[in-house]
């Protein structure tokens, strides 16, 4: 995949051009999916992550998601604005400040729920069945793989 010449470089040929697009795809199908909620994927991500883990700090948040800490900042801020977490300061250190979803959050997040299933199925649904699944299986093979390299890598 070396051309000669930097004219010969075709888009089509690079897997980063496709992940981008992919993510493009990706987003404005869930927002299609969502709008009526009003919730992003990031802000979806970050209650699910609260609701898995109640207590969380925002710091390791952000790691569960793959965000750094000043986006996950501004996505807590805007959670806790609409009234769907709240931050309580930790009793071993005062600084550290930990994260509960309310009960209108974890109302969100329950009727939010179908219209994220229907986005993920018709995010894969031009794949046939099997290949849905191996597609699933090589998207996290190299995301894994190439954790270290993001800006905000995974803990996971």
């Amino acid at each position: 995949m070396t051309p000669t010449d930097p004219a010969d470089l075709d888009l089509e040929a690079l897997p980063g051009h496709f992940i981008r697009r992919l993510q493009q795809i990706a987003v404005a199908v869930f927002l299609q999916e969502t709008e009526p909620f009003g919730v992003t994927p990031v802000q979806y991500a970050s209650l699910q992550a609260i609701r898995r883990t109640p207590g969380i700090d925002q710091r390791s948040l952000a790691r569960s998601i793959g965000l750094d800490t000043s986006t996950m900042a501004g996505v807590i801020d805007r959670l806790e604005t609409r009234g769907l977490m709240v931050r309580s300061a930790s009793p071993d250190d005062r600084r550290v400040r930990l994260l509960s979803l309310t009960d209108e959050g974890q109302a969100l997040l329950g009727q939010v729920e179908p219209a994220v299933l229907r986005a993920q199925t018709r995010m894969l649904e031009p794949l046939p069945k099997k290949e849905q699944q191996t597609f699933m299986r090589m998207l996290r093979e190299i995301v894994k793989a190439n954790n270290d390299l993001s800006r905000a890598p995974s803990q996971d």
